[in-house]
C-alpha cells in the first residue's frame, strides 16, 4: 500500500474507532437511561454541563493514544491475528479500566460495574470484529494481485530459501519476491530450484536499488562475515525509504524464541527457550498464593500432628531446613518435616558408595539414616507439606522442577553438562512430570528430560493436570522413597 494511501486507511481506520467507542458507550449506557429515565444527552446537562463534555472527550483522546500505545494501528502484514487480539484486549481493557477510574473519582452516576461490563464487551468484541473483517478483505485482495509488495532478499543460504518458500506458500500476505542477491557459491542452486531469479550480485545491489520499485529488503546474509556490507545496505535502505527486516536466528539456535521490544530507542531481538507468557505466570502465580493459602489452613491439623510425632520420636529440629538452588539458580531454604537422624548430612559421605540412583542425585531405598516417623512421612509425603510456605513466599511454586541441592548441582559437571541446566530457568515445584511418572523409580535422564519437557510445553492447563494426577500419585505411593 503506498505512503499515501496508507495515511488515508490508517485515519480512516482511527475515525472508525472512535466512532465505534461512542456507539458502545451509547449502548453500554441504555441499561442506565432506563432506569433513571435520562437521555444520553440530559446525563450531559447533569451538573457542570462543560465539565461532563470535556470528561467524554477525554475518553476519546485516552481512547485513542491507547490503540496508538498497543500497536493497532501498525502494518500486520505478517502478524498473527491472536497476537493482534491480544493486543486488542489488552487497549480495551487498559481503556475500560481508566474510564472506571475516572469516573468513580469523579462520582458520574452513569459509571458503574454494569455499565464498565457493557462497555468493555461491547468494544472489545466489535473492535476484534472489524478487524477480523478488514484481516479478510485484505488477505483476499491480496491474493487477487492488490496492495502488494515488492520484495528483495538478500543472500542465499538455506535460512533465506525457507524464508523465500514460506511467503511463497503464503500468497495472502501480498509479497512478490523480485529475486535474491548474492555472489555465487557452491549452494547457490538451492535458491534457483525456488524459480526465484538472481536479479544482483553484492557489487551491483545498490545500483538495482536505485532503479528498482522496492519495497522492503529480507537481510539474511551470514553477520559473521557480511557484518559490514549488511550494514552498508541497511543504511542505504534507510535513505531510500525501503523496510529493513532480516531473520533474527543469526545463532543458529535450535529452539530459541524470538520477540522483537524497544528500550531506550533502541531495538532488542530477545531468543527465549523458557516460559515468557508473562499474563500465563502472573495467573500461576495467582493460583500458588491462593492454593498454598488455603492449603495451609486446611492441613495445619495433618502438619501440627506429624510436627508432635517428629519432635516425640526422635532427637532434634522439628524442620529439615536446606540450601536449594531455585529460579535461575537463587539459593532459597527449604522447608520439610524432618524425616531422618540429626546427623544425616555427616553421614552421606559414608553411604556415597550404596547409592542405587544414577546421574547427580542420591538414592538407596532402605536408609539408615531414615527414623520410623520419617519413613512414614516419605511414603505419604506429608514431609513435604511446610514446602507450602516456600510456594506462599515465593521462592518455589505449586508445580514445577524440584528444587536440587547444592551437592546435586556441582555433579552436573560430572554426569550432565549444560542441556539439563534449563530447568532452572523456570521455578521450582513441589510436584512435576517427574512426581506423576514413577518418582524415585525413574532414572535421572528421564527425570531431567521430563523436566525439559514441562519447560517446552508449559501452560495454565498442564499445572492443573499435573495438579490432578499428583493427589492419586500422592495416595498410592508411587515411586515413594
Amino acid at each position: 500500500m503506498h505512503t499515501g494511501r496508507r495515511t488515508v486507511f490508517e485515519n480512516g481506520f482511527k475515525a472508525f474507532d472512535l466512532l465505534l467507542m461512542v456507539a458502545a458507550f451509547t449502548v453500554a449506557a441504555l441499561p442506565y437511561q432506563r432506569v433513571s429515565q435520562l437521555t444520553l444527552a440530559e446525563f450531559f446537562g447533569m451538573r457542570v454541563k462543560l465539565g461532563n463534555l470535556l470528561l467524554f472527550l477525554s475518553f476519546l483522546v485516552v481512547w485513542h493514544v491507547l490503540f496508538n500505545l498497543f500497536g493497532l494501528y501498525r502494518s500486520r502484514r505478517m502478524g498473527s491475528r491472536w497476537v493482534e487480539i491480544w493486543d486488542i484486549v489488552r487497549a480495551t481493557t487498559s481503556g475500560t479500566a481508566i474510564i472506571g477510574v475516572f469516573g468513580f473519582a469523579f462520582r458520574h452516576a452513569l459509571v458503574n460495574l454494569l455499565f464498565l461490563a457493557l462497555f468493555w464487551g461491547l468494544t472489545t468484541s466489535i473492535v476484534i470484529l472489524s478487524r477480523t473483517v478488514i484481516r479478510m478483505m485484505l488477505r483476499y485482495a491480496r491474493r487477487h494481485g492488490h496492495n502488494t509488495r515488492n520484495m528483495l532478499v538478500l543472500g542465499t543460504n538455506p535460512r533465506a530459501v525457507e524464508m523465500v518458500r514460506r511467503i511463497q506458500h503464503h500468497p495472502e500476505l501480498g509479497y512478490k519476491v523480485l529475486g535474491f542477491a548474492d555472489e555465487h557459491w557452491d549452494g547457490i542452486d538451492h535458491a534457483r530450484d525456488l524459480g526465484i531469479p538472481m536479479v544482483a550480485d553484492l557489487n551491483s545491489l545498490h545500483e538495482y536499488m536505485r532503479r528498482n520499485v522496492v519495497d522492503e529488503v529480507i537481510i539474511a546474509l551470514p553477520i559473521r562475515s557480511y557484518h559490514s556490507y549488511a550494514s552498508e545496505i541497511a543504511a542505504a535502505c534507510e535513505r531510500q525509504g525501503i523496510i529493513v527486516r532480516f531473520l533474527p536466528n543469526i545463532f543458529d539456535l535450535k529452539e530459541a524464541r524470538h520477540s522483537a521490544q524497544e528500550f531506550g530507542g533502541h531495538a532488542l531481538i530477545s531468543h527465549d527457550t523458557t516460559v515468557t507468557d508473562a499474563g500465563g505466570l502472573a495467573v500461576k502465580r495467582a493460583i500458588d498464593i491462593i492454593v498454598s493459602s488455603l492449603a495451609i489452613l486446611a492441613l495445619s491439623p495433618v502438619m501440627l500432628l506429624a510436627a508432635l510425632f517428629v519432635r516425640l520420636t526422635s532427637k532434634g529440629p522439628i524442620f529439615f531446613v536446606q540450601k536449594r538452588l531455585g529460579l535461575n539458580k537463587r539459593m532459597f531454604n527449604i522447608y520439610k518435616f524432618r524425616t531422618m537422624v540429626v546427623d544425616a548430612e555427616a553421614q552421606l559421605k559414608d553411604l556415597e558408595h550404596l547409592n542405587e540412583a544414577d546421574g547427580a542425585v542420591f538414592k538407596i531405598k532402605k536408609d539408615p539414616r531414615i527414623t520410623l516417623v520419617g519413613a512414614f512421612l516419605r511414603k505419604t509425603s506429608i514431609d513435604e507439606l511446610p514446602q507450602l510456605f516456600n510456594v506462599l513466599k515465593g521462592e518455589m511454586s505449586l508445580v514445577g522442577p524440584r528444587p536440587l541441592q547444592v551437592r546435586d548441582y556441582e555433579l552436573f559437571e560430572t554426569h550432565c553438562g549444560d542441556w539439563q541446566r534449563k530447568r532452572f530457568s523456570v521455578r521450582p515445584g513441589i510436584t512435576c512430570l517427574w512426581q506423576v511418572n514413577g518418582r524415585s523409580s525413574t532414572t535421572f535422564d528421564r527425570w531431567m528430560e521430563l523436566d525439559l519437557q514441562y519447560i517446552r510445553d508449559w501452560s495454565l492447563w498442564l499445572d492443573l493436570e499435573i495438579l490432578a494426577k499428583t493427589v492419586p500419585a500422592v495416595l498410592k505411593g508411587s515411586g515413594a522413597a
